[in-house]
């Protein structure tokens, strides 16, 4: 038996990789993102991470409007150098091109969701937000996990003034809320998954 071919990484070009790349270059792990030119590869998710994605997308999709499409693990375009891949990503629905779409333009995105994980706490909790709020994404919520497995949701919105994100609550149980568009999610739910 043959030894294994040894892993070949992508090195970058001078300047970076940019958000095109990411559809051409080979052989890239599942959810590779593009960071500030550079690429970010994910480590396996915990079942906190997964469960809470199954019950969010779940939620959101019973009470999105008609012209809204909530999507889960996609990439959005937000510039050149930044190609994040939200948890759960909610868009217009006119921005839905079909099965081989790989990326959503910044400017369709309604509301992004990252749920915190232990290898991407600086990301979810400070990069990610400033470059989707720069990008002009209207919502963002940051999930974390209180040390229990039990939810809780951090809602921000856009302030325009400071294109910067303020935080409008904090949920524990129950995310009732009506922007973007009319949201109840019972987060206690995640106990019965």
């Amino acid at each position: 038996m043959s030894a294994p071919a040894p892993m070949r990484w992508p090195v970058p070009p001078p300047g970076g990789f940019t958000a095109e790349d990411l559809d051409r270059l080979p052989d890239l792990p599942a959810h590779t993102e593009l960071i500030d030119g550079s690429l970010v590869f994910v480590s396996p998710q915990k079942a906190f991470h997964t469960l809470v994605l199954d019950l969010l997308v779940t939620a959101l999709r019973l009470s999105a409007p008609k012209n809204l499409r909530v999507r889960r693990e996609m990439s959005v375009v937000l510039d050149r150098r930044q190609r994040p891949e939200p948890d759960v990503t909610v868009v217009r629905a006119d921005a839905v091109t079909g099965g081989d779409q790989t990326a959503y333009p910044a400017d369709a995105v309604v509301l992004a969701v990252e749920v915190v994980s232990p290898d991407s706490e600086v990301r979810d909790r400070e990069r990610k937000p400033q470059l989707y709020a720069r990008a002009g994404i209207g919502h963002f919520w940051r999930v974390e996990d209180d040390g229990s497995g039990n939810a809780i949701v951090y809602i921000y919105e856009l302030d325009p003034a400071s294109n910067a994100y303020a935080l409008t609550g904090i949920f524990h149980d129950r995310v009732k809320v009506n922007v973007p568009f009319d949201i109840n999610v019972d987060l206690t739910e995640i106990q019965h998954l």
